[in-house]
């Protein structure tokens, strides 16, 4: 690329994580983030405390060279405690082979560790810059000193928004007609609580993802390192129930007594929580139009936020900066490399955005039907037959980085409907005809180019 230079807006998680990967290419780079320096204050209020790390960011962070700082933050967990009312807890597995682990990790912790190592290789770490704007004719970016409220203007060559959901980048290019943005709502919102530790040590198993599946909300709880949990509240924003019913002091008390009576017990502080810590929207981010020319590029969330269910968003970023790490080598330009980012990307973040909201129906609801679990046993015994043709949804998703989403979107469908279709010719003993299974299998799905192992 010429010339060898590059700035970010952002510095969340995805754009320090995409400035290392530029400086260790040889890049000049500089990052611009509105808030203070967070490694020397605390994380701002609202965005999500825990955070699910898999396979499919992962893979970024070896390539960048930081996973082994990141390594030590991270909490195994194998599959989901769901807990049922008056009903003993289950744990369903995310996967059936010892290396398929998601890892809860926290924000904060990798947030700093991604900074750091920005800094370490050279780049430019300016905090407190407040990006206000881009001037699309002269390419310069308009920022402003969010201590002195100074605004001023840089010509700093190619851009790349990493600032996120609210992305001002991404408003400037759709007010110059640029991009086309689309933005979905969601009618559940969030809030997090904290389940304290206990004498340092974790009151419930901190080796896996504890859902309370209620069916038309839920509650789930992430392990943090220092024995605690966050424990995080998706409720609707208005009907019965909702957050808008649970406004009076002690409403909360009385809908966690009711709905989570074995967790109660364990959340000392939660009216205070509750009244204290912002109610988190939730939303789905739909863009085409991701970059102007060679000047400016969205990439992560401020070109394709998701919501949470899948444990994707962050994941889905580090992977765009892989992607575009690739492209660095066979690209021979800025405008060829932006154009040929989102040609590639936009599927894939298109099929990870539907796969997120369908996750949420089955974390709420889905965990707990007879069918659902049944089918998953299925899918797991026709995966340790057919090994190069079928892996679960879920697996391709969490595990496998070398199928892209959009493969897994479409290979999910067509196991949804063999699955669907063996469960429903079972024998009367219960049996599945594999036969059947086989020919099922070796008609609707190729052959994995890169099978398992391989």
């Amino acid at each position: 690329m010429t010339p060898p230079q590059a700035t970010i807006v952002g510095a969340g998680l995805t754009g320090p994580l995409l400035a290392l990967m530029l400086a260790r290419r040889g890049f000049s780079v500089t990052l611009y983030e509105r808030r203070p320096d967070p490694r020397i204050g605390r994380m701002e209020a609202g965005r999500s405390i825990n955070l699910a790390l898999s396979a499919r960011g992962i893979r970024p962070l070896e390539r960048a060279g930081v996973y082994g700082e990141v390594a030590p933050l991270l909490i195994p967990m194998r599959g989901r405690l769901v807990h049922e009312c008056m009903a003993e807890p289950t744990f369903q597995p995310y996967g059936q082979w010892s290396g398929e682990v998601n890892y809860s990790v926290g924000r904060a912790a990798l947030n700093r560790v991604l900074i750091e190592a920005a800094g370490r290789a050279g780049v430019e770490l300016r905090f407190g810059q407040r990006c206000v704007g881009l001037d699309p004719a002269g390419g310069r970016l308009l920022l402003q000193d969010e201590q002195s409220g100074r605004r001023y203007e840089e010509v700093p060559g190619a851009i790349i928004a990493a600032d996120g959901a609210g992305s001002a980048l991404r408003g400037a290019l759709a007010a110059a007609g640029v991009a086309a943005v689309r933005i979905e709502p969601l009618d559940h919102d969030y809030k997090e609580m904290t389940l304290p530790a206990v004498a340092g040590r974790h009151v419930l198993d901190p080796g896996a993802l504890h859902i309370w599946p209620r069916g038309g909300f839920m509650l789930i709880a992430l392990p943090n390192p220092d024995g605690s949990f966050t424990v995080t509240l998706f409720l609707a924003r208005a009907g019965v129930p909702s957050f808008a019913a649970l406004t009076e002091p002690c409403a909360a008390e009385r809908f966690f007594a009711a709905q989570f009576p074995d967790l109660q017990p364990y959340l000392p502080h939660l009216l205070g929580d509750f009244r204290r810590n912002p109610q988190g929207t939730l939303a789905t981010v739909r863009t085409t139009g991701w970059h102007l020319g060679g000047q400016a590029l969205l990439l992560g969330d401020a070109a394709h936020a998701i919501v949470p269910f899948h444990g994707q968003g962050m994941n889905a970023g580090f992977e765009d900066c892989t992607v575009f790490d690739d492209l660095l080598v066979r690209c021979g330009g800025w405008q060829e490399l932006f154009g040929e980012f989102e040609r590639l990307r936009r599927p894939d973040t298109e099929a990870i955005a539907q796969m997120a909201l369908e996750n949420y129906l089955e974390m709420r609801d889905g965990v707990r039907d007879p069918a659902f679990l049944r089918h998953k046993q299925l899918a797991f015994a026709l995966e340790r037959r057919f090994p190069d043709r079928f892996i679960p949804r879920y697996s391709m998703v969490m595990f496998h980085p070398e199928i892209s989403y959009l493969e897994a979107l479409r290979r999910g469908q067509r196991q949804l409907a063999i699955v669907a279709e063996l469960d429903r010719r079972r024998a009367p003993s219960g049996a599945i005809d594999f036969e059947l299974a086989q020919t099922l299998v070796y008609e609707q799905l190729p052959a994995l180019k890169s099978p398992p192992g391989a």
